[in-house]
């Protein structure tokens, strides 16, 4: 007898075929479920396991209106702040995520941003293909060199060391600020973001969303960054106060920003239209085939563990 999962999002061939292998699984090729669908198919599907991912939000009431048959639930995604862990756990609910997986793939995402957003790139590909190339003064439209620069990084968990060790290979100076410490590191440790900010010609952040690292990234901290600095988000949109980041980027305080998240995604802030020092793409840091698969697979590998009265692999709470 396969254990019952239902699927509320689309997964890509592999994950899918996996999941109709291994599970009594209810899910859709061609479009999401609604919360109210996927309620109603745990329901009548007698399912033990929700398999979600970010863009579905398992919230207090979601919680609260899960059949009692669900055991499990395995969100294909590193963050969890679409999850409601305190309600989770007052229900019994195993929740998952998806760590390590997608570690390289984001902080390949993240240097892209840099190079993209230091070098102008944005602004030269919609040059030509609005067929407006035109000769140019030497000094004129330049980028920043990215070589032997000071990159900070704010939090240093699996991304943050592996966009460090990419930084390294560009010779780049490594600063990073964290909760504490991390001993090994081939970077200088700064204690607060006060210390590192006014040293950094690129900011990258790599931290989770949560009620500390709201806005962290606001207009205070802007004004710490050297003249010229450059901005790159891959974590979280609410890690930083988009407002004061397109003012910096207006004044020319900050050279230029990579962003990869948005506050209120998948809606943006169309101001963000009118900013060209911006390269901006729809939080994709995770979207290769491969990382892809990844993340499915290691879901559903949480799945089997706890319906098989095992601990999970990555439990969000214990």
């Amino acid at each position: 007898m396969k254990h019952r999962l239902v699927c509320a999002r689309r997964v890509p061939p592999k994950v899918a075929a996996r999941m109709r292998a291994e599970f009594d699984a209810v899910l859709q090729d061609d479009r999401d479920l609604t919360h109210a669908e996927a309620l109603a198919a745990l329901a009548d599907h007698k399912a033990e396991a929700l398999f979600f991912h970010s863009g579905f939000k398992l919230d207090a009431a979601t919680i609260a209106a899960l059949p009692a048959s669900v055991r499990v639930a395995a969100t294909a995604s590193v963050g969890f702040d679409h999850v409601d862990l305190a309600a989770a756990q007052a229900r019994g609910l195993m929740v998952t995520n998806t760590p390590e997986v997608l570690t390289g793939c984001t902080a390949d995402m993240a240097f892209c941003l840099l190079l993209a957003a230091a070098r102008r790139l944005g602004v030269f590909e919609r040059m030509i293909r609005a067929d407006a190339w035109t000769p140019r003064a030497m000094g004129e439209g330049l980028g920043v060199r990215v070589w032997g620069k000071t990159l900070g990084i704010v939090g240093m968990g699996r991304i943050g060391k592996a966009m460090a060790r990419r930084a390294r290979g560009f010779d780049m100076n490594v600063i990073y600020h964290d909760l504490m410490e991390m001993p090994g590191e081939d970077a200088e440790y700064a204690p607060s973001l006060a210390a590192m900010l006014p040293r950094c010609d690129f900011l990258t952040l790599h931290v989770p969303l949560t009620p500390q690292t709201h806005h962290m990234i606001d207009a205070a901290a802007l004004a710490l960054l050297p003249q010229g600095a450059v901005v790159v988000n891959a974590a979280r949109g609410g890690v930083v106060d988009e407002a004061a980041l397109r003012a910096a980027l207006a004044s020319g305080h900050i050279f230029a920003a990579g962003l990869d998240v948005f506050e209120g995604e998948p809606r943006f802030d169309a101001a963000w239209i009118d900013r060209p020092e911006s390269v901006l793409t729809p939080h994709v840091a995770s979207g290769t085939f491969e990382t892809r698969d990844a993340m499915g697979f290691r879901a559903l590998d949480n799945i089997a563990a706890v319906l098989a009265g095992r601990p999970a692999i990555d439990p969000l709470w214990s």
